[in-house]
């Protein structure tokens, strides 16, 4: 059963998400279960554990402190990158990831390229590439996607963005490079500013930075781009997070630790005219951050149009391209582990 989420009002899809979930993965996590305790698929990042995180960090600084122990520990294993969406980061990233480890790429980066514009299913794609490869990197423009191809995966499968949902391994990213800057996941003020209602990888990290202790959440958006009212509902207000909604960088900027920004995603909108309106609300410079902590850490999941102006790259709190860079390293841990071969590394 597969759903175009994109075509269905907001609050209605996100009961089909839970109507999905219920009806057709208790069967998937049934079945993954009697396979010991190997990670065969990660769609959200709630999918990974407190712990499980923390190892992936730690792998994926050893990693960073000797790549070359690593260079061989996927050899002879072939990575399916499929790309139903356009991707410059994710798409590099994981394959960049897979080569470090001496393993394989195949895929596509386009749907154009692939065989749904003959109308084939996303399940029947998913089961045919989970015979030619040995882990499949997926994204769809579908919210949902990801979730419906995995009832026919046969070999691990990682969500690599599905719409205005999740986006898990972005996620992981921003916590490897939250971990690397901050040294710590807890005690923190994060701001999020931009795209709030469509912005996947706000509400995946949204969700990770949740469960770590005294966590301060300020939302930045105009209000035609707030939070989902889901989230605020069923996750802010169900765990008594600490947050508050703001329209101003300027009102906030003295007490972030971290500020998160975002583009407005054009290709997210129905009404031109919307996004034209919205899509240069804010953009950070220099000015605007005159009066934040000196070890505020800027960050963005790229790419950039406007709303971090240029003059902002040189400035030592900018981490951006370094959010890049441990895009790798943290998805070479993630390929490593869901094969379980962490410990398959030259002595």
């Amino acid at each position: 059963m597969e759903f175009l989420f994109l075509e269905i009002p907001f609050s209605f899809r996100n009961f089909l998400r839970t109507f999905i979930v219920i009806f057709n993965v208790c069967d998937i996590i049934e079945k993954n279960n009697t396979r010991s305790n190997k990670m065969k698929y990660l769609i959200d990042p709630m999918d990974l554990s407190v712990k499980e995180i923390d190892d992936l960090i730690s792998l994926a600084q050893d990693i960073i402190d000797d790549p070359k122990k690593y260079q061989n520990v996927c050899q002879n294993k072939i990575l399916a990158t499929l790309f139903f969406e356009p991707s410059t980061r994710t798409r590099l990233s994981f394959e960049s990831a897979m080569l470090s480890l001496g393993g394989k790429v195949l895929g596509f980066s386009s749907a154009s390229s692939s065989s749904s514009t003959k109308g084939e299913s996303v399940t029947d794609t998913i089961w045919t590439v989970s015979c030619y490869s040995d882990i499949i990197a997926m994204r769809h423009p579908k919210e949902g996607a990801p979730l419906v191809a995995l009832k026919r995966s046969k070999v691990p499968l990682i969500n690599a963005g599905d719409g205005g949902h999740n986006h898990p391994t972005q996620t992981l990213t921003d916590l490897l490079t939250i971990k690397r800057e901050k040294g710590r996941l807890d005690n923190l003020t994060i701001g999020f500013c931009g795209d709030l209602k469509f912005g996947r990888t706000v509400h995946s990290l949204l969700k990770a930075m949740s469960r770590y202790s005294n966590i301060k959440f300020v939302f930045i958006s105009p209000k035609e781009l707030n939070i989902p009212e889901y989230l605020k509902k069923d996750l802010l207000e169900a765990k008594n997070l600490d947050y508050k909604e703001v329209h101003k960088i300027e009102d906030v900027i003295e007490e972030l630790d971290i500020i998160y920004m975002t583009r407005v995603q054009k290709e997210r909108f129905f009404n031109e005219q919307d996004y034209i309106r919205l899509k240069d609300t804010y953009i950070l410079d220099l000015k605007k951050i005159e009066n934040s902590k000196k070890d505020l850490i800027i960050m963005h999941p790229l790419p950039r149009v406007n709303e971090i102006a240029t003059e902002v790259d040189d400035d030592p709190r900018a981490k951006y391209f370094d959010q890049v860079q441990n895009g790798r390293y943290i998805r070479m841990a993630l390929i490593m582990t869901m094969l379980e071969l962490q410990n398959e590394v030259e002595k």
